[in-house]
């Protein structure tokens, strides 16, 4: 096997979702159970285009666990930097689909394997001879899981990896929305690409995500780009030469996850293929139309890993609209 271009980091879990839409959790009958936790769902993203990407994180020594890895391997995701806590068993995610698509958490971790991975079992490896390395806020909440992963993130940047960051804010998990900002906010001017959501933005920078003001007090030097998605509006891009905005596309919204996890991984194998597209506007728009017709077909069915397209159908969705 190829070793991956993209090596993705963090949570890898369970979601319950109620087979009813526009439930609550509570008036829910029963429910479906799919793969999820973003990092694991930006692997499975990459592959699905024909891309070359592992996974890297903690699960538990359980079915659940054991299932999820299969999963991914299934999918093509390389698991070498995958370990198993024969102690804690894998995090679950009761979520609830609003009327609307929207969704509502209820987690169990106390702790979850993926929280006690230790920095002596990362694959350094692996992660030193990527060419992105991806990850989220998830993995920052509490130790040993912080510490490793700020020693994976140095061991990328010393290795000249580029480092690509999405928030993935999940403010059930953290202790406050205070601990969340700051938490989200202390390695924020480490990434090299960074794809946040607007409304993610407006909580991080307590202020209009539209507004340029804002988008200037999150920019920083050493920035290679900074991606906003706004739902079906498609998304703002900036990088130091140059920005502007793509169009979303419209299609019937089932369930909205993993739809950012669709658009960055189209966006992270676009990069890998052709690391110029951060110089470069026209390719950068290409990649950007690509991401956000893959980040759109996710949300017409349901679960993450099995709604995401191939390329065929999302050139396809660009080609019709």
């Amino acid at each position: 096997m190829a070793t991956p271009s993209i090596v993705s980091f963090g949570e890898m879990l369970i979601d319950f979702v109620p087979n009813e839409a526009g439930v609550s959790l509570a008036e829910s009958k029963g429910f479906l159970k799919a793969p999820g936790g973003a990092p694991a769902n930006v692997a499975c993203a990459i592959t699905k285009l024909g891309g070359s990407s592992a996974f890297v994180g903690k699960v538990g020594g359980d079915e659940f666990g054991r299932m999820l890895v299969d999963i991914i391997k299934k999918n093509g995701v390389n698991v070498d930097g995958v370990c198993y806590d024969k102690d804690a068993r894998t995090a679950l995610a009761f979520v609830t689909l609003r009327a609307d698509g929207e969704r509502e958490f209820m987690f169990y971790r106390n702790p979850s394997a993926d929280m006690l991975l230790k920095e002596s079992e990362l694959n350094m490896g692996l992660i030193k001879q990527a060419k992105i390395f991806h990850y989220g806020s998830i993995s920052l909440i509490s130790d040993p899981t912080r510490s490793a992963h700020l020693a994976a993130m140095k061991a990328a940047k010393e290795a000249g990896v580029l480092l690509s960051y999405d928030p993935n804010l999940r403010l059930p998990l953290w202790p406050s929305p205070e601990a969340a900002r700051n938490g989200i906010k202390s390695i924020w001017n480490k990434a090299d690409i960074i794809k946040v959501s607007d409304e993610e933005l407006q909580f991080i920078a307590e202020g209009d995500p539209m507004s340029e003001e804002v988008v200037k007090s999150v920019w920083y030097e050493g920035c290679k780009l900074l991606v906003i998605t706004c739902g079906e509006k498609g998304c703002k891009y900036y990088t130091k030469s140059f920005k502007g905005n793509v169009n979303g596309y419209a299609v019937k919204a089932v369930d909205t996850t993993g739809a950012g996890d669709a658009f960055i991984g189209a966006l992270l194998y676009s990069i890998a293929k052709d690391p110029s597209i951060l110089e470069n506007e026209e390719k950068l728009k290409e990649a950007l139309q690509i991401s956000n017709a893959c980040g759109a077909i996710v949300t017409t069915q349901k679960g993450a890993i099995p709604a995401l397209p191939d390329m065929s159908t999302a050139l396809a969705l660009i080609s019709k609209s």
